[in-house]
């Protein structure tokens, strides 16, 4: 309500300059903004008493404002002067016309350039402290700009501002965007024709009988977990409804389901508002939805507002595929968008622009299931519109929700409930693979339905490939036709489902259109009893090893051969110690760091004087087949030592491992990564994020290996104990258990001669088969827990991700003199 009120009243002021009666300018009303990850930016030429540009940006359901004297610029060396005005209404920003004389402002506006911004920060903090930095992407500006406010001088009584461009690829010395750009983004008049009531040049085909476009079979998404970094990705919100293909052709449209089956008569009145759109012809793509009341979309709620035949449903759009008879699809995704969000600008309200943020990815994502939200889509800017599933379009969920294929049920013992649970499955190749149970999210009247349909699919035999006890306990079998729309929290390393939900069935889409999007969803393909994988004998192949997984030898030695290539960097030429568990991690394990007789001749070794003066032969892994020889002998954790064979007295890599008491949840390990990244930035050093696959994190830091081991151990001390002393409730630098209550231990003293560490991609003697997985500083804010990577997630982000460790062997750094003097114990 406070803000409603204060909205209110940041609108009076436009309100109160204007006679409404006489200029066609909007009346300023409150209103909820737009339901967008993007805020709309507006720039108006402004044609008044002087020639000025009003540069506006929406925020908290206005548009805050501010009149460039000179207008905007592309050179950075460029400060133009920008004096702060009222805050005007959301509706001004489609605003192109006349303002009569005599009037507040007096004098012919056009619609310069628009699109969207992104703040980087709290806007309205930047705005209260006077920097306002953030990017544009617009039809003309794009890139980073700030807004910087200038000391009051006297008795100014409006705030002036400076508007700077940001040194980007955008920006541009020796171009005048003022001259480059002459014309409205809207309707392509210039000035004098505005003034002179010209009608625009952009104008609309309604009432031809052009033809109805034909059906195009829709782009479609590859499924992976963490969106592209680069800026040549644009990110949307995912909606959770009915893909639809609009054919618009004068009063006739076509609606159609990704599939192309035609259901104009079911989808209420959005035919009707399509009916409205200023164009001879157009072909679009987007996403039917129902809207709840917290401007989510819900995939149940639109199945209770079609079977009800009620409305309000929603129509977003994202794409444009044909307009008045021109062929879009050839053209680069932002141009198709800078398109249709100008024919939908004055569109009904059922028909809305899906907006969309430029770079930013992880943050989008972010933002989205902070919101609640069931993910993003990512599509590369520059790329054409094609009618398959594409690696340029990426779909990033927040949670699980996909359709499944119903290959059976579990008859219920409850009276009045005919069935307790679906058996659900989705097909690799032409095989139907069984992905686990669902039982509940559904009603009297669902499940009655339901019933019906599975009586009429009755079968005697199992329609999966890989059934398992649990799914034959009281099965009934039906020959897989029907589709489900399920969520769930995640899947398990065995491929089945987390906390399932029932959400609806579909109708859009044939069963074997039901397909495992990723790659590799369990490790490679698994090898027959006696293979030799990187010319390796496995005895045994088929002994289970991660139990919980079900995870073999065989499939361990794969998995080893599949992240070689990350691997085998970090652990060549160095002392190893390896966790070997002969007969998997649910028995006895123990360390080994020296060779003994008998093991795989592919297990190299280095010869290394000890402590006390003694000779030893260590483990080392130089090769594919070190690797595998490595599951042979059932080592689930390799360790390695900080510095290389070579070098042994000169560490190359430092490494705090932070060790967290149970009562600590793991929200403060991430944090705390973070704030000895920071600490370590300081000291000018770079560092690299790491999840063990236990209960904590590894900041992990190159160095140059010209430094010795006292060095950095005195270092790596100074770093823990500074932290302890800052934030003594936090921290603790002592191994004793007594001081860690509540605390996080920053574990230092892995930094020692003949310490290890365990290694990037290891897996970890646990049965549900966590690996110590590399990650980005960005992702590692929506990690929920160390282990929340196990072996095939790692296969699956090889396949998806580029490496988030990349250009960590490229980093040539030691620790400064000083730093160890600031960081050096007293």
């Amino acid at each position: 309500m406070a803000r409603e009120m204060a909205r209110s009243a940041a609108l009076k002021t436009y309100n109160k300059k204007r006679d409404f009666t006489r200029t066609d300018e909007p009346e300023g009303q409150v209103r909820r903004a737009r339901d967008s990850l993007a805020r709309r930016f507006v720039i108006q030429k402004h044609d008044a008493r002087r020639l000025h540009f009003d540069f506006r940006l929406e925020l908290d359901g206005v548009l805050k404002s501010w009149a460039v004297t000179r207008g905007p610029s592309l050179d950075p060396a460029d400060k133009r002067l920008a004096v702060r005005t009222e805050d005007h209404p959301l509706d001004y920003g489609d605003f192109e016309g006349t303002i009569p004389k005599g009037e507040y402002g007096g004098g012919t506006v056009m619609l310069w350039d628009e699109g969207h911004w992104a703040p980087r920060g709290d806007p309205e903090q930047g705005l209260k402290n006077g920097m306002l930095k953030f990017d544009l992407d617009g039809r003309r500006l794009k890139g980073g700009f700030a807004l910087v406010r200038l000391p009051k001088k006297g008795k100014e009584k409006r705030e002036n501002w400076l508007l700077i461009k940001e040194k980007d690829r955008y920006a541009a010395r020796d171009k005048d965007p003022l001259k480059a750009w002459t014309t409205s983004v809207a309707t392509g008049r210039g000035l004098d024709e505005i003034a002179s009531g010209d009608a625009p040049k952009r104008t609309a085909k309604r009432g031809s009988k052009a033809r109805l476009p034909r059906f195009v079979a829709p782009q479609l998404a590859t499924l992976t977990k963490s969106p592209p970094p680069s800026d040549d990705w644009l990110h949307e919100i995912k909606y959770d409804g009915y893909r639809a293909i609009a054919a618009v052709a004068g009063g006739n449209v076509r609606l159609y389901t990704r599939s192309g089956k035609d259901w104009t008569d079911k989808f209420g009145t959005i035919p009707e508002a399509l009916q409205a759109l200023d164009a001879g012809n157009a072909l679009l793509d987007g996403e039917i939805v129902v809207v709840d009341e917290d401007g989510r979309t819900r995939f149940a709620l639109l199945q209770q507002a079609l079977k009800e035949g009620r409305s309000p449903l929603t129509y977003y759009v994202f794409d444009l595929l044909q307009l008045d008879g021109r062929d879009l699809r050839p053209e680069p995704l932002i141009r198709r968008k800078e398109i249709l969000h100008n024919l939908l600008r004055h569109a009904p309200e059922a028909i809305r622009y899906s907006d969309h943020v430029i770079g930013h990815g992880d943050d989008v994502l972010a933002k989205a299931c902070d919101m609640g939200l069931e993910g993003i889509v990512s599509k590369r800017t520059d790329k054409p519109y094609v009618s398959k599933r594409t690696q340029s379009w990426l779909k990033i969920k927040c949670a699980g929700n996909d359709e499944f294929v119903i290959g059976g049920f579990r008859r219920s013992d409850k009276k009045g409930r005919p069935f307790a649970s679906l058996l659900l499955g989705e097909y690799v190749g032409k095989q139907l693979h069984y992905r686990g149970r669902v039982g509940t999210g559904f009603d009297e009247k669902t499940m009655e339905e339901l019933s019906g349909k599975l009586a009429a699919l009755e079968r005697k035999t199992s329609p999966f490939v890989n059934d398992d006890a649990d799914a034959r306990r009281d099965a009934t079998w039906v020959t897989p036709k029907l589709v489900a729309q399920v969520s769930y929290t995640e899947t398990t390393p065995d491929g089945r489902l987390r906390h399932p939900s029932f959400l609806g069935l579909r109708s859009d889409k044939p069963a074997r259109a039901v397909k495992a999007q990723t790659a590799a969803a369990t490790t490679t393909n698994t090898r027959n009893a006696g293979s030799k994988p990187a010319g390796v004998r496995l005895t045994s192949p088929g002994k289970v090893m991660l139990s919980q997984a079900g995870i073999t030898k065989a499939e361990l030695a794969d998995y080893y051969l599949c992240v070689a290539d990350r691997m085998l960097p970090h652990i060549r030429n160095r002392p190893l110690s390896l966790v070997r568990c002969p007969e998997g991690a649910d028995a006895k394990c123990f360390f080994q760091k020296h060779t003994a007789k008998g093991m795989p001749a592919a297990l190299k070794s280095v010869t290394l004087t000890e402590s006390d003066g003694t000779r030893a032969d260590y483990l080392m892994i130089d090769t594919r087949a070190g690797l595998a020889a490595a599951a042979q002998i059932g080592a689930l954790e390799i360790h390695l030592w900080g510095s290389r064979a070579k070098k042994l007295e000169r560490p190359d890599r430092l490494v705090f491992d932070l060790d967290p008491d149970s009562t600590v949840g793991f929200a403060g390990v991430r944090d705390a990564a973070r704030d000895v990244r920071d600490l370590l930035q300081a000291a000018d050093l770079k560092s690299f994020a790491m999840v063990t696959g236990g209960k904590g994190i590894h900041v992990v830091v190159p160095l140059d290996a010209t430094q010795d081991w006292d060095e950095v151990k005195v270092f790596a001390k100074g770093v823990a104990t500074r932290l302890a002393e800052t934030e003594p409730k936090r921290f603790t630098a002592t191994m004793s258990k007594a001081k860690r209550k509540g605390r996080i231990f920053i574990d230092w003293l892995r930094n020692e001669r003949g310490s290890t560490a365990i290694a990037p991609y290891s897996t970890r003697a646990k049965p549900e088969a966590s690996v110590a997985t590399p990650v980005t500083w960005t992702e590692l804010g929506r990690i929920p827990r160390a282990d929340a990577f196990t072996v095939p997630d790692v296969v699956r982000r090889l396949t998806e991700k580029s490496d988030p460790w990349a250009g960590y062997f490229d980093v040539r750094q030691r620790i400064g003199a000083k730093a160890l003097k600031f960081f050096a114990p007293e």
